[in-house]
């Protein structure tokens, strides 16, 4: 894929919904995930991976404190938006990405951010 860049695709969202979703809600949604995967193939674009989360109350945070670090449990801010899954994406065109991203937005949002190359010796 020449002039291809990584991309982490994160998937925001209200999560109530998700953790209150009845059986067939979920089917739906794991299939806007499976259309949104063979879109990104079809545009010639590469998933490296991804994963859905746990909630945002399962998380933690190490931090730096007075005696060194320490770790707090989650949730961390007061918004409805938690990081609910990612995808790693390889392409060459973003554009072709950013328009496949509202399969899976479910009425969330969805941050493309990319990923910093490094090479050995840098």
């Amino acid at each position: 894929m020449a002039d291809a860049r990584t991309y982490l695709v994160l998937l925001w969202g209200d999560e109530a919904p998700w953790v209150n979703a009845t059986p067939e809600q979920r089917t739906a949604a794991f299939a806007d995930h499976d259309r949104f995967s063979k879109a990104c193939v079809e545009g010639g674009h590469e998933i490296l991976g991804g994963e859905e989360l746990d909630t945002a109350r399962t998380a933690t945070l190490v931090r730096p404190g007075a005696d060194g670090s320490e770790v707090v449990d989650g949730p961390y801010t007061e918004t409805v938006e938690q990081l609910g899954g990612y995808y790693l994406i390889r392409t060459a065109d973003l554009p072709g990405l950013q328009a496949l991203v509202p399969i899976i937005m479910d009425g969330g949002t969805v941050e493309i951010r990319p990923v910093v190359p490094y090479t050995e010796g840098q």
